[in-house]
């Protein structure tokens, strides 16, 4: 045998296909003409994790493309470094080799002999080609100095393949992230924070205080009070915003998906999984995940979860490959998470660890002055989601019936009653004539008993104001959105008019005033 024509006609069926897996295959149809092979493997090894992923894998039936990850033993991983300095290794026996028997266990007899060489070029070490030998045969010194001169074209052709694989990975990663994006984009376009100057003026000073830092934060409010829009807000005015924001519906996500959901998973790793796929936190990396409805989650899961805010690393299901992020977390709930970690229901290090900048957006009712804001921004961006022809004006009156009404749903049951108007009204003036003003309203003030029969009409008058103003404060007296600011009087003065007039306040108006609409 010439080795000249050897070396060219093996070289020429190696880089013969950027799949690797065939040019593997059309150059072991040729190489076992002369090397008794039963089959040849290709495989890449991470020294710093110690694992070995095999790529390719060739037989006389034909070709398979891999991406078998196996990690070496302590054993495995010293033999390794060991045997850097030995280009070739015949094996006489596969089982007999640590990691000879551990990357060809999956699929070849572990009695056979093996022949093994470590591909290296410009001084690089890339992965190794593994031959196991036809049953009763071994390999001699001259099949380990054929397999030898074809060192430089496996491994040009790795290089090639490592390449190829890194460019198909970015381009499914960008078409992914894109496709995803512009879901995102089109669901988030011309929302803006509509109160930001007024009822939600506190709330959004906290934020512009947090947003450029990484501290965790903690969304706290009532269904429908726009959580999932402060924590836009957040990741927007952050270092972050370049980078993505990714929702997740923590009580949306069924318990036998939530794995696959939040870290991903691989090829194969159960019934279904046809490809690899990106979690949520593997998305949000470099960017911000908002977990919104956090208290929905079951109490094994909030175990993963908080392995995963304390370490910001996550493995895909069914893989081995640990995988660093880069990631804020921005969580929100509507249930009282004091209450569920009384009742063991919610983990304490996870509460703790999560509400470390928590703020409170406070409900519609309490901040009526952005109504007519909200109103007009509904109704111009409904307009144009319904292909309006223009955009209807409000019916005289109709302002003030809102504004009567406490919209136990908050902003969002405002959104939708403006859809529904835009809907009804036609060409018409919008009148809101659906809303059943008597349905959902604030609890009503307790009675009144006079003291004295000196307690006139104007007394009483007075009393159902302040009434009103602790419904609107949720029992709060002093401070912002309080009563006493509500009215325009001084705390001590309201306390003391309280008293005369015999309205309830301190611990006993907040259980009567606060909390939500039932």
């Amino acid at each position: 045998m010439d080795e000249k024509d050897f070396f060219r006609n093996a070289t020429t069926r190696i880089c013969g296909s950027l799949e690797i897996e065939k040019a593997l295959w059309n150059a072991f149809l040729y190489i076992r003409n002369f090397i008794p092979a039963s089959q040849m493997a290709l495989h890449l090894y991470d020294r710093n994790t110690g694992v070995v992923e095999t790529v390719a894998r060739a037989t006389p039936e034909g070709y398979q493309a891999l991406s078998l990850k196996l990690p070496l033993s302590k054993t495995g991983r010293d033999q390794a470094e060991k045997q850097r300095s030995m280009r070739i290794r015949r094996i006489d026996t596969v089982k007999n080799d640590t990691i000879a028997a551990t990357v060809s266990k999956p699929f070849a007899d572990l009695n056979l002999a093996g022949l093994v060489m470590d591909l290296v070029i410009e001084k690089k070490f890339l992965g190794t080609v593994t031959l196991h030998s036809e049953p009763g045969k071994k390999f001699s010194t001259d099949h380990e100095h054929l397999l030898r001169v074809l060192n430089e074209p496996f491994a040009i052709a790795l290089t090639n393949n490592i390449r190829y694989r890194k460019l198909q990975k970015y381009r499914d990663l960008l078409i992914d992230n894109n496709r995803y994006l512009q879901h995102e984009l089109q669901r988030v376009s011309g929302e803006e924070v509509i109160g930001a100057e007024f009822g939600l003026r506190p709330v959004m000073e906290l934020v512009r205080q947090v947003a450029p830092r990484d501290t965790p934060v903690m969304l706290l409010g009532e269904t429908g009070v726009g959580k999932e829009l402060i924590a836009s807000a957040i990741h927007n005015f952050s270092p972050r915003q370049e980078g993505p924001f990714i929702k997740v519906n923590c009580g949306s996500i069924p318990e036998s998906l939530m794995d696959s959901e939040l870290f991903g998973h691989e090829k194969g790793a159960f019934t279904g999984a046809n490809a690899r796929k990106r979690g949520r936190f593997e998305r949000a990396n470099t960017g911000t995940i908002f977990l919104d409805e956090i208290g929905e989650l079951s109490s094994d899961a909030q175990v993963r979860l908080l392995r995963v805010i304390q370490e910001k690393e996550i493995e895909r299901v069914g893989g081995t490959e640990t995988i660093n992020l880069d990631i804020r977390v921005i969580a929100a709930t509507h249930r009282n998470l004091e209450k569920m970690l009384a009742e063991g229901r919610f983990r304490e290090d996870l509460y703790f660890r999560l509400k470390v900048f928590p703020i409170v957006i406070p409900p519609l009712r309490s901040r009526m002055s952005d109504l007519p804001s909200l109103v007009q921004h509904f109704i111009q961006k409904k307009s144009l989601d319904l292909k309006l022809g223009k955009i209807p004006l409000l019916a005289p009156g109709a302002l003030e019936s809102l504004m009567s009404y406490p919209w136990p749903g908050n902003v969002r049951e405002l959104e939708n009653a403006v859809e529904r108007a835009l809907i009804l009204s036609g060409d018409n003036t919008i009148t809101f004539n659906d809303i059943d003003m008597s349905a959902c309203r604030a609890p009503n003030p307790p009675e009144i008993h006079p003291r004295d029969l000196n307690f006139t009409g104007l007394d009483t008058a007075m009393a159902r104001h302040i009434q009103n103003a602790l419904c609107n404060s949720c029992g709060k007296i002093e401070g912002k959105n309080g009563a006493a600011e509500l009215l325009q009087i001084n705390p001590k003065t309201l306390r003391n008019r309280m008293r005369k007039l015999g309205v309830p306040f301190g611990k006993k108006a907040k259980m009567i005033y606060s909390g939500p609409i039932p």
